[in-house]
């Protein structure tokens, strides 16, 4: 059999609050979406933006941990796999769907300004206090 290779890897912006469910046996499950911008120029040479709305689903802790860290507007990278499956709707007929099974969600940005209160200032970064680049270095 050859071999075959199965990545996605994205960075984009959630468009809602992550979904978290458990299955019957209390697998965590989280669904989300994040919207993937690109830039292009189109035939006359204007700058266009495209975006892409990507559904992901990721399981167990790291399901956990996207309810409780992703809000709508953060920013994530996506490592995972595609996954296209197929069912049957109301009307009986066959709907396919894609998503993007993730393995690995890391949260990037900080928190969005949007959840602070309007007029605040987020606090300050603590910057370390202890003066290392003064000392020599032992080796």
């Amino acid at each position: 059999m050859s071999a075959s290779l199965n990545k996605v890897i994205l960075i984009g912006n959630l468009t809602a609050d992550p979904e978290l469910k458990y299955t019957a046996s209390g697998t965590a499950r989280a669904r989300f979406r994040i919207a993937v911008n690109r830039q292009y120029k189109d035939s006359s040479g204007q700058l266009q933006e495209d975006t892409t709305f990507v559904p992901i689903i990721t399981w167990g802790n790291q399901a956990e941990n996207c309810a409780n860290y992703l809000s709508k507007g953060r920013q994530a990278a996506v490592e995972g796999r595609l996954r296209i499956y197929s069912f049957e709707n109301k009307e009986g007929e066959r709907v396919y769907a894609t998503e993007v099974v993730a393995q690995n969600v890391q949260f990037l940005g900080g928190i969005p300004q949007s959840n602070t209160e309007p007029g605040t200032v987020p606090p300050p970064i603590e910057q370390p206090t202890d003066q290392t680049e003064d000392e020599e270095v032992p080796f």
